[in-house]
C-alpha cells in the first residue's frame, strides 16, 4: 500500500483532494440539521418533489449513515445488504455503475440501499473511511441530467459531512431547524463547517413552525421563541420558508406517499411551494444594475 500510486479522489497531507465532478447534475444543495429530531428528511422528500413541480428533474442522495431514512419514506425496502453496490477504491477516471432507483420521478440513491435496514454503519470506528464511502457512492451512481440534487446528511458535524464539503462541489446549503433555542444554537455549530469551506447558505426551513388547530383553525406556536431565537451565525441566513405541524405531512410520510406528491394543491402543501420559491430566488444569478 505504501507504493501505491496516488490518484486525484486519495488523500494527501490528511487531506481529501479535488473535488469530484458529476457533469450531468446542475445544482448540488446540502440539506442539513444541527440535531435529529427536526424533520430534515422529510423536508428533503418534500422539498426535492416541490422543486419537481417546478418542472426541475430532481435527484436525492440519502448521505445520513446513521438513519438513512428517505427509502423508507418512499416506500423502498432493502431487507437484505445488496452485493457488490458498496463502494471500494476505484481508480479516479472509473465510470458510474450504479442506477439510481426511481420513485414519484425522482432518482434515488440512499446508504441505506447498500445494506439491510437492520444493519448500521458505524462512523465511530473509521470515520474517514465512512466519509470516503459515502462520496465514492455519490460520484459511483449514474445520476442522469438533474437540475437539482439534493443531499440529505446527518445532523450535526463530521463524518461524512466533512469528506462531502471537501470533494462535492456544492452550490449551497439549507439549514433545518425547529424554532427554539437549543435546535438553532445546534444548527449554528453544524453552520461553522460550511462557512469555513465557503459553502453558501441558502437559508433556514422553520420545521414544526406552528400548529393549526383542526377545529377552530387558529394557529399556535408550539416551541416558544425567546428574544435571542437567532444565534450570532444565523444572522444573516435568510428564512426560506416555514413549515406548520400538521397530520397531513406525517400521515403522507408514513404512508410513503409524501404530501407535495399525494396532496401538492392542499393549503398543507403551500409551504413547501413557499419554500421552494424563495430557494429558487436565492439560487437565482443576481441581477445586473
Amino acid at each position: 500500500m505504501k507504493n501505491q500510486r496516488r490518484s486525484s479522489h486519495e488523500q494527501r497531507g490528511g487531506q481529501l483532494s479535488t473535488k469530484i465532478i458529476l457533469p450531468e447534475v446542475k445544482n448540488i444543495i446540502a440539506v442539513a440539521s444541527g440535531k435529529g429530531g427536526v424533520g430534515k428528511t422529510t423536508v428533503t422528500v418534500n422539498l426535492a418533489l416541490a422543486l419537481q413541480r417546478q418542472g426541475a428533474n430532481v435527484g436525492i442522495f440519502d448521505a445520513d449513515v446513521y438513519g438513512p431514512n428517505v427509502p423508507i419514506m418512499l416506500g423502498i425496502h432493502r431487507r437484505k445488504a445488496a452485493q457488490g453496490m458498496a463502494a471500494i477504491a476505484r481508480r479516479a477516471d472509473a465510470a458510474p455503475y450504479i442506477k439510481p432507483l426511481t420513485r414519484f420521478g425522482l432518482n434515488i440513491m440512499s446508504i441505506g440501499l447498500l445494506v439491510a435496514e437492520n444493519q448500521v454503519i458505524d462512523p465511530a470506528r473509521s470515520p474517514e473511511a465512512v466519509g470516503q464511502l459515502v462520496v465514492q457512492t455519490l460520484k459511483d451512481v449514474l445520476w442522469g441530467p438533474l437540475d437539482y440534487l439534493l443531499i440529505d446528511l446527518p445532523p450535526s458535524a463530521g463524518q461524512p459531512q466533512a469528506a462531502l464539503v471537501q470533494r462535492v462541489p456544492l452550490r449551497g446549503v439549507v439549514i433545518v431547524t425547529t424554532p427554539q433555542d437549543l435546535s438553532l444554537l445546534d444548527a449554528s455549530r453544524s453552520l461553522l463547517m460550511f462557512q469555513e469551506a465557503n459553502v453558501p447558505v441558502l437559508g433556514i426551513v422553520e420545521n414544526m413552525s406552528y400548529f393549526i388547530c383542526p377545529n377552530c383553525q387558529e394557529k399556535h406556536e408550539i416551541f416558544q421563541r425567546s428574544a435571542r431565537w437567532r444565534p450570532e451565525a444565523l444572522a444573516d441566513a435568510p428564512i426560506l420558508g416555514q413549515i406548520p405541524l400538521t397530520t397531513a405531512v406525517s400521515q403522507g410520510i408514513n404512508r410513503a406517499n409524501p404530501l407535495m406528491h399525494d396532496r401538492p394543491d392542499t393549503p398543507q402543501a403551500e409551504a413547501f411551494t413557499a419554500v421552494t420559491a424563495a430557494l429558487l430566488q436565492q439560487l437565482a444569478p443576481p441581477t445586473s444594475s
